[in-house]
């Protein structure tokens, strides 16, 4: 992190980044199927439309709509038709949460902004059920996405972004360690409405320490015999 800090000067005297040998573009995201110890994270397909209709139905409110620009949908046939139009693409490339234990798809997350030339890919469309949000499973699944980005493709630099009012989204991004970065003012519309839109990211060299503490953190000895956590990931994070 400290070379990262220390100023480097052209011919011209001028201030310049720190250098960066031997990059090359890194590859695309592939669609195999990413397993964890609770949860898989797999391409989403059509076949998930039945299990995320009937999990994300369990929100009787729709509160889980409210910053996407899309949904709800009224039935499995609707969000069929939606996934079959919209998600079905390679960027961005969605993917399905499956619980290990039921077989039943909870949630989605994609990657998307994917530019292989720059090492630079962001993270989004996260929508979890209610039976996904604030589980194992959840951290699990974005731990898992991140460890593709960075340990498998060799990416510089993963981001997270969502509007600047969804106060669950700040603050999950910040509980997995993005780090925010700003604002950017009426960024975007949608549901006809102003969108101000909050940045996050992770960078390659922040991955060591933050792999370590998920590693920690998920660790089966991490979780007493009633599935609570004895350490959350920020105190774990903290003292690393």
């Amino acid at each position: 992190m400290e070379e990262a800090k220390l100023e480097r000067l052209n011919d011209l005297g001028q201030p310049i980044g720190f250098a960066v040998p031997g990059w090359k573009p890194v590859g695309r995201p592939p669609s195999t199927p990413m397993p964890g110890r609770v949860c898989d994270v797999v391409r989403l397909g059509e076949n998930h439309a039945q299990d995320l209709f009937e999990a994300f139905s369990a929100d009787r409110e729709n509160r889980i709509w409210t910053y996407l620009p899309y949904g709800p949908f009224d039935s499995a046939a609707s969000l069929g038709n939606w996934l079959e139009a919209t998600c079905l693409g390679e960027d961005p490339l969605f993917h399905a949460v499956i619980d290990k234990e039921t077989g039943r798809a909870l949630g989605v997350a994609s990657y998307l902004r994917i530019e292989p030339a720059t090492g630079v890919i962001e993270v989004g469309h996260i929508n979890f059920s209610p039976a996904l949000q604030k589980t194992v499973m959840a951290s699990e699944a974005m731990f898992l996405m991140m460890a593709r980005v960075f340990d498998e493709l060799g990416y510089r630099r993963y981001e997270w972004k969502c509007d600047a009012l969804n106060a669950p989204s700040m603050a999950a991004a910040r509980r997995l360690g993005f780090v925010y970065e700003g604002t950017f003012r009426q960024a975007t519309l949608y549901k006809g409405r102003n969108r101000d839109t909050a940045w996050f990211s992770v960078t390659d060299r922040e991955w060591p320490g933050l792999k370590a503490a998920f590693e920690a953190w998920l660790a089966p000895d991490n979780f007493d015999d009633d599935g609570r956590q004895r350490r959350s990931l920020a105190e774990i994070r903290t003292k690393s």
